[in-house]
């Protein structure tokens, strides 16, 4: 089948997450990608995992080959008057403008919705913030970490009651939001293959936030309270708690109907004496008996290492987890049958799995294995595919090579 987005041109003028894993997906399904970039690379490219404290010599940041696979990079040094005009020309010619560049500088380089609408109104803007377009702090400047996880509650509420507030991991909120950037822009290609005018994409990380955890959000706008923390010693149901193992692991029960599962889990776990008794024989009374259960449960979890757990309780048809490291968590062999780690092949480090993209498609293979470009890679073709100047395409060329 032809890609679900053949023919369709993205420019792409964004750095770090949010957006660029949008053009990553939007590349996955057949678009023509091109990536603006600064002429010394934006600081995403250069986060090698030894900078985050990982023991490697790995010479790529592979996050931000994840983020930008498949696509084609031009380098623009925006501070001289020919890499704005070559910007403009790239973005007349493409479908879309996928951006998280704020306001008031979009305005300034000509490329808000209503300048870029005024000539080529079936032209298609994505706009990433951290806070929307409207109110006081739409130029304001943000990560995911302030804006989707501290601005919105989450932060405060992902740790127990005596602990510290937990600390956000990269791109949790960012490939949240892209998600929902994508979304939007197949929507409005959609409308315009009827006929309709382009549309503005706006996906604030504030209100991803609040979207992801809509759940307590929506409770919390009806009764003005915040939710209260889990507390895993009186949590409300103990088989919807983590409980420790000898070996100073962790299994996570996840079994909310917990009056469905309870004889199966009694005898799973060797205690079949408390199938009936009448402190925990249905989910009210084993709330009212919680810290107690717990108690229990927190024993028996400590008699093994999390390994026999984990085979003891595979025998039962029941909804738990190992917690496990990242590093175990990427060799699980249902993983690997959902194929969630390609390997790519890069033309100067060999190969390398990465993450692959977050769908599959009977009809359209998004394998996810294509490297991010280098640097540049597509400058001179790019700019005289919309017909720049050579004179101008050789200044802004030796403008990138003086970095």
């Amino acid at each position: 089948m032809t890609a679900p987005l053949s023919g369709a041109r993205v420019v792409e003028l964004a750095s770090f997450v949010a957006a660029p894993a949008a053009g990553a997906l939007l590349a996955d399904l057949g678009a023509e990608v091109i990536k603006v970039e600064v002429p010394w690379g934006e600081i995403y490219r250069h986060s090698l995992p030894r900078y985050a404290g990982y023991d490697s010599d790995f010479g790529l940041a592979p996050h931000f080959h994840m983020d930008n696979r498949g696509k084609r990079s031009v380098a623009l040094d925006l501070a001289l008057p020919q890499a704005v005009e070559a910007l403009r020309r790239l973005v007349d010619r493409a479908d879309v403008l996928l951006t998280n560049m704020l306001p008031a500088r979009l305005a300034k380089l000509g490329l808000d919705p209503a300048s870029l609408h005024a000539t080529r109104p079936e032209l298609i803007v994505a706009r990433l913030s951290g806070f929307g377009p409207d109110g006081p702090e739409a130029d304001s400047p943000a990560f995911d970490y302030s804006t989707y996880w501290a601005r919105t509650g989450f932060m405060d509420m992902l740790h127990e009651p005596d602990a510290p507030p937990a600390f956000q991991r990269p791109g949790m909120g960012d490939h949240s939001a892209s998600l929902a950037l994508v979304a939007g822009v197949l929507s409005a290609l959609r409308q315009r293959d009827r006929g309709e005018a382009g549309q503005v994409i706006d996906v604030s990380l504030q209100h991803i936030g609040f979207y992801i955890i809509g759940n307590d959000a929506a409770a919390t706008l009806v009764t003005g309270q915040t939710p209260p923390r889990h507390n895993r010693r009186v949590a409300r149901n103990p088989l919807w708690n983590h409980y420790p193992t000898q070996d100073g692991r962790w299994i996570f029960l996840v079994m909310i109907e917990s009056d469905r599962y309870w004889p199966e889990f009694t005898r799973a776990v060797g205690l079949e004496a408390l199938t009936g008794d009448g402190r925990f024989k249905g989910a009210v009374e084993r709330y009212r008996h919680s810290a107690e259960l717990i108690r229990i449960l927190d024993e028996r979890f400590m008699s093994k290492p999390l390994a026999a757990w984990t085979e003891q309780l595979a025998k039962h048809r029941l909804i738990w987890a190992p917690v496990l490291t990242l590093a175990e968590a990427v060799d699980d062999p249902q993983a690997e049958a959902f194929g969630s780690f390609p390997t790519v092949q890069h033309p100067t480090e060999g190969a390398f799995r990465t993450v692959a993209p977050p769908l599959r498609m009977s009809g359209h293979a998004l394998e996810g294995t294509a490297p991010a470009p280098a640097l540049g890679a597509d400058t001179e073709a790019a700019l005289r595919e919309v017909g720049l100047p050579e004179e101008d395409i050789a200044l802004l060329v030796a403008a990138i090579a003086a970095r």
